[in-house]
């Protein structure tokens, strides 16, 4: 799948998920968690634009793209998604209190695909 289509799909979720804090959850979660979450829309949105971005500057490199969309898809969703589960913990009851340590492997994945943007950059 293509760079752009996963920046589109994680940009409208963003987008919905950032409408549902601002309006279905402002009221029914305490203000740190709606915090939380938000950080998670923010961090998805930021993602989803570079996702976009590489695919025009790594249009003639598949490989690059390939790893670009790896580090970021799997990082968005482990950092994100984990990030939206605890922050409406209160809401869903589910137990997922295991996902603490999820979200800085998630980050991580992030930090490590930026990284190889870097060094991808200074290559070409």
């Amino acid at each position: 799948m293509s760079l752009r289509l996963w920046g589109c799909f994680f940009a409208l979720i963003a987008v919905v998920l950032g409408a549902f804090a601002s309006h279905g959850l402002k009221e029914k979660i305490p203000i740190e968690s709606l915090e939380s979450f938000q950080v998670g829309v923010r961090y998805m949105m930021y993602h989803a634009l570079a996702l976009l971005l590489f695919s025009v500057l790594h249009e003639s490199a598949p490989r690059m793209q390939l790893w670009t969309l790896l580090l970021f898809g799997i990082g968005v969703l482990l950092f994100s998604g984990s990030v939206f589960l605890l922050s409406t913990q209160s809401l869903h009851q589910l137990k997922v209190a295991f996902l603490g340590p999820i979200t800085p492997l998630g980050g991580l994945c992030l930090i490590v695909g930026w990284v190889l943007q870097i060094i991808h950059f200074f290559k070409t």
